[in-house]
């Protein structure tokens, strides 16, 4: 996974909720910096992007659509 997949997902979800990317990132990775540093360069552990990645799985907003060029983990979940 990269980090720019974190990052559209941050980005939508903050826009679409009239957030700041530091408050998502708050709620997404417990970290308000988490997001801005990504946007900076920094990188994270494979075990964190998945938990990030879940919360969005599980918090995603019904009236938003899921990027469809990323994978959602749910989505495999019900396919299997």
């Amino acid at each position: 996974m990269k980090t720019e997949t974190l990052l559209v997902l941050a980005e939508a979800y903050a826009q679409h909720r009239d957030l700041e990317l530091s408050t998502v990132s708050t709620y997404a990775a417990v970290d308000g910096k988490f997001f801005p540093g990504l946007k900076r360069g920094a990188s994270c552990t494979l075990r964190r992007a998945a938990k990030v990645l879940a919360w969005f799985d599980q918090n995603w907003p019904a009236d938003l659509d899921w990027p469809k060029d990323i994978d959602r983990p749910s989505a495999k979940r019900r396919a299997a």
